[in-house]
């Protein structure tokens, strides 16, 4: 049974270090998932930086918009995979014209190849609800349907963080933990 880790905070938050410190405490293979498209020079730099932030010894994979297909091989295994990000992923498949219901399935289809794989998977996402309603169409969409993926994956997650200023904080428990939210 695959174990879902879910990483959500803020832009510039902290979510990708804290999530790389989670998988390198794991002591198995690691794959990183990445869904980014660069498509300027900006964004190209920040990926760089991300890529030197791994270790070379890492497995990446450049899913984009193929996130689906790609984690249904790697889930096969038992190994550590971090996917980086889920917004981008989302914002990726909004942009390309798909339905909300359409990104919508997609993703609980994820979530539910997680569950039904092997490995431990570190999912990372942006909070998007805490920001003021964006003023145009588009950024409510993309606001509204990121929300409702995070809240998917979220509910089907086995730990939660939410990152504010670098410092993780556990909103969701391990399924097999017996702590409760109140102690």
């Amino acid at each position: 049974m695959g174990k879902l880790i879910f990483i959500t905070g803020g832009s510039r938050s902290g979510k990708s270090s804290f999530g790389l410190d989670v998988a390198k405490a794991i002591d198995k293979k690691k794959i990183f998932i990445a869904t980014c498209t660069p498509n300027d020079e900006e964004m190209k730099e920040r990926v760089r930086l991300h890529q030197i932030s791994r270790p070379s010894s890492w497995k990446t994979i450049e899913a984009n918009k193929q996130l689906l297909p790609v984690l249904t091989e790697e889930v096969k295994s038992d190994c550590v995979i971090i996917i980086d990000c889920l917004t981008l992923f989302v914002s990726a498949l909004l942009i390309d014209g798909q339905e909300d219901d359409e990104i919508k399935n997609e993703v609980m289809e994820i979530v539910n190849t997680i569950k039904n794989g092997m490995a431990t998977v570190i999912l990372v996402t942006n909070e998007v609800g805490s920001g003021l309603v964006p003023e145009n169409m588009l950024g409510r969409k993309f606001r509204d349907i990121a929300g409702f993926c995070n809240q998917v994956v979220g509910k089907g997650a086995d730990e939660a963080y939410y990152l504010v200023s670098g410092l993780p904080i556990q909103i969701k428990p391990a399924v097999n933990d017996k702590k409760t939210v109140a102690n």
